[in-house]
């Protein structure tokens, strides 16, 4: 089985969208916009005309309403190359991030960049895939890996095919317990 098809990773990238989808739809609402209409797109635009001033989800939510103009994909998701989904997605890492009560302090810095590389995998190696990917279950649940266990994990990943990495489903033998 493919890490992708794993019920553990679906549920996590599912979690996410949520919570991206939760916050564009309360920003718009408090900006008196419907979701999902011209005006929504609008203020989409009007996001990403400056992400340090928003939380990373309402800019990710803002991203997810456009449509590229040069790959026909959603902005900042498209292949890597495309110079406006390339510019859009390193927009959306000035974005603000606010941690949450709950979660370890820098756990929202991690959040955000596995989720970014889980829902646009596509642009990032299988290596850089794998560590995102593993890790985002347990930073949703707050948790994060120490620096020391990133690092064996990094190492442990660097020694493994594509093949394997795809396959890599359970964090435990990379991460041990976090």
């Amino acid at each position: 089985m493919l890490r992708v098809d794993h019920h553990r990773f679906r549920s996590a990238l599912a979690e996410i969208e949520a919570s991206i989808d939760a916050a564009w739809n309360t920003f718009c609402a408090g900006s008196g916009v419907t979701p999902g209409t011209p005006e929504a797109q609008e203020l989409a635009q009007i996001v990403l005309q400056d992400t340090s001033e928003f939380d990373w989800r309402v800019v990710d939510g803002a991203l997810k309403q456009l449509t590229c103009t040069e790959c026909g994909n959603g902005l900042g998701a498209g292949p890597l190359g495309c110079a406006a989904c390339d510019l859009a997605n390193g927009f959306r890492f000035a974005a603000q991030e606010t941690d949450r009560p709950d979660a370890q302090s820098r756990n929202e810095h991690a959040l955000r960049v596995s989720s970014a590389v889980a829902r646009t995998r596509h642009r990032y190696t299988p290596q850089a895939r794998t560590g995102y990917e593993l890790a985002l279950p347990c930073l949703l649940a707050g948790r994060m890996p120490t620096t020391p266990q990133a690092q064996r994990a990094k190492d442990r990943i660097n020694q493994l095919s594509d093949d394997e990495l795809d396959r890599l489903i359970d964090p435990r033998p990379l991460y041990g317990d976090v």
